[in-house]
């Protein structure tokens, strides 16, 4: 029992660090880890000495690019910190991991810039309804006052945002807080404790001021506390504390801290505002509707694979105990035991003997379970918690290998990276027979053909992927397909008349006959069907017809000589012939687009897409998002290959769109002669 509050502290907990690309997260949790004594120093993001970020590619791009773990103790309470990447390209890291976690810690500057970044984040958190508190970093390089920072904060959160510190300013710049549930006064020391000081007498009123706008907040979802300030009574600490604490984990409050990370300036204050006043692992289990059941239950919030100790799962244990050789089931009634226990710091596995309800560990060689199963030692006990929502593909790249034989080495280990990260994906795409690549923009698929070589040792080549081009007819003909040939023995004698005509976009192929008096015998003219079929696969310009119809109307055979293949190669001879006669176009796949930017990047995204060749069809408010648009469109699919790209940089980094295939259009002029050389370069 904490004798300041009186709250039970909880045991170990799970804490998401989360924020804007660039906002400080993983200088956070290097401030973190030195003040609790997990490393021996601090390190730095510049000389590529910190515990987060370790990974190759997340210091060759001076970025995070996927989920850090590290667990540490203060004052006798297990934490393990997940540093989550602040890039919308990599966003996926952490929805799997929020899930399991007690509380996240939103790191964000104070920049209004950055709102809609921020925004982002919220609103990620606001789907899984996990509690938050809300850091604002680098405090010693802002002049904004932390009220000032909450006037364009708060439309971006769906929560009441409670400002719990009041900045000490010493000739413009802030070296120490007023805690306003504590009242006191604190001034910053370089990487150590705070010091108490005596509250500042030019602050007096101000800290009275801010305090009391603190406690009408806590007191909207606390009748006593109302009572307390209408009766002008100074309400019991204990209870301030108990109502941060009560509220915090219900969702009605997100308390407001600042500091500066970098300085290990408010690291302090926040870790004992997650001892005093963050849920533990038995509020996250009632929130999350686990029924107990006697078993070990555990949500896996991430996948690594090792280069020696193979597969690792990240998870949380929400109940029971975990030990090696714990056998778990999945949801879909696979089983896989476990080989290993380990603490993670960083990139850095500790063996454990055992893990309880609370510990985030890292469970070996658990290869049926994938990120974002709920998994159980008892089969068929628990359901699934809760389901990631995958976030669709925005930018694609076609994939290769130099020899054949490492196709099988390059999906396999394709297959790994999805593992680590459910945001990518591949589609063996039928229509142009490549294997392609999905992510979330340019920097994630760059990031992810570097882990292909550096981790797996596979060389991948990359390009643009092709389009599905197809093309069609615009007028009817009639014409002959004869097939004669005389080699000895029996021959092959197949002869049809054929009527080939266009039809509405979307029909697709028709095929009908109109025989009549047994010219064309009936079991041949399946086989003339199969002939158009298989000669549609590539038209005269180079692409798969589309709606057009053949009608069989005549011909003839020969009572020995005439089959099935006869009539097939008759078929293809009148296509051949009689395509070329009926005006051939091209056609390319116009896509549906939702586009969803800042109200402020409008009309430059209307710009970009009508550049684009697209077709605007209107915008709207963005359900649910205050100051954001969607944007809706046909575009060509051809265009929207840098799309991601160019929204990015219009949005500083937070417009994403979704796509869905709307119909085929007519493409002529020097568009088409151009896409037609290509196949044709490429056939060659």
């Amino acid at each position: 029992m904490d004798t300041n509050t009186g709250r039970r502290v909880a045991g170990s907990r799970c804490i998401a660090l989360v924020g804007p690309y660039l906002s400080g997260k993983t200088t956070l949790l290097e401030a973190i880890l030195f003040r609790t004594g997990a490393i021996p120093r601090h390190g730095r993001g510049a000389d590529k000495s910190t515990i987060g970020d370790a990974s190759p590619e997340a210091r060759a791009h001076g970025m995070s690019v996927e989920l850090n773990a590290a667990t540490t103790t203060y004052l006798g309470d297990s934490y393990t910190f997940l540093d989550c990447p602040g890039s919308i390209e990599f966003a996926q890291e952490a929805r799997a991991a929020l899930i399991g976690c007690d509380a996240a810690i939103v790191v964000c500057e104070a920049d209004d810039k950055k709102a809609p970044a921020l925004q982002l984040i919220l609103k990620q958190l606001d789907e899984i309804d996990i509690p938050r508190i809300l850091f604002i970093n680098k405090i010693d390089k802002t002049e904004s006052s932390p009220r000032d920072v909450l006037t364009w904060l708060q439309p971006a959160s769906s929560r009441p945002l409670v400002l719990r510190q009041l900045p000490i300013l010493t000739n413009g710049i802030v070296t120490g807080f007023i805690d306003l549930a504590l009242e006191r006064a604190f001034v910053y020391r370089e990487h150590a404790e705070s010091q108490v000081i005596d509250i500042p007498a030019d602050l007096a009123e101000i800290e009275k001021s801010e305090r009391f706008a603190m406690l009408e907040k806590l007191a909207d979802h606390d009748d006593a506390l109302m009572e307390n300030l209408l009766s002008d009574l100074e309400p019991p600490r204990d209870q301030v504390f108990a109502d941060l604490s009560r509220e915090l984990a219900e969702g009605l409050i997100t308390p407001v801290l600042f500091g500066s990370a970098e300085h290990g300036n408010g690291i302090g204050r926040l870790l004992k505002a997650l001892r005093h006043e963050a849920p533990g692992v038995a509020e996250t289990v009632k929130r999350l509707g686990l029924k107990a059941n006697g078993g070990t239950v555990a949500q896996v919030l991430k996948t690594y694979h090792t280069a020696h100790g193979g597969k690792l799962s990240l998870a949380r244990i929400l109940q029971g105990e975990a030990a090696d050789g714990t056998v778990f089931y999945g949801g879909r009634g696979q089983d896989a035991r476990c080989a290993g226990l380990f603490a993670l710091m960083g990139q850095t596995p500790n063996k454990l003997a055992k893990a309880a309800a609370g510990d985030t560990v890292a469970l070996g060689r658990l290869e049926a379970i994938a990120t974002g199963e709920t998994i159980a030692s008892a089969k068929g006990s628990t359901a699934q918690l809760a389901r990631v929502a995958r976030a669709p593909g925005v930018y694609g790249l076609a994939l290769s290998v130099s020899d054949r034989k490492d196709e099988v080495k390059l999906t396999s280990a394709i297959a790994k990276l999805v593992e680590e990260d459910p945001s990518l994906a591949l589609d063996h795409n039928t229509d142009t027979h490549e294997m392609v690549l999905w992510g979330q923009g340019e920097m994630h698929l760059r990031v992810a053909i570097e882990r292909l070589e550096g981790k797996f040792g596979v060389h991948a080549r990359s390009r643009p992927r092709r389009i599905a081009y197809k093309e069609t007819i615009r007028k009817s003909t009639q014409v002959r397909g004869r097939h004669k040939k005389q080699s000895g023995g029996h021959g092959q004698f197949g002869d049809i008349v054929v009527e080939i005509g266009p039809l509405a976009r979307g029909t697709g192929f028709v095929f009908s006959d109109t025989i009549s008096g047994g010219v064309v015998p009936k079991q041949y003219i399946p086989a003339v069907e199969t002939g158009v079929r298989e000669w549609m696969a590539q038209g005269p310009l180079g692409f798969p017809v589309v709606d057009f119809s053949v009608n069989l109307s005549d011909g003839s055979y020969h009572d020995v000589d005439s089959s099935e293949m006869a009539f097939k190669t008759a078929a293809r001879i009148a296509m051949t012939e009689g395509i070329p006669q009926c005006s051939s176009v091209l056609l390319e796949p116009i896509v549906a687009v939702e586009i969803h930017v800042p109200s402020d990047a409008t009309s430059r995204v209307n710009q970009i897409v009508t550049g684009h060749r697209g077709q605007l069809l209107g915008f709207d408010g963005r359900d649910g998002w205050p100051g954001w648009d969607t944007v809706k469109a046909h575009m060509p699919e051809s265009e929207i290959g840098s799309l991601i790209i160019e929204l990015r940089s219009a949005t500083a980094g937070v417009g994403t769109f979704t796509y869905v295939h709307d119909h085929m259009a007519e493409l002529v002029g020097r568009a088409a002669e151009q896409v037609i050389a290509s196949r044709k370069a490429e056939a060659a």
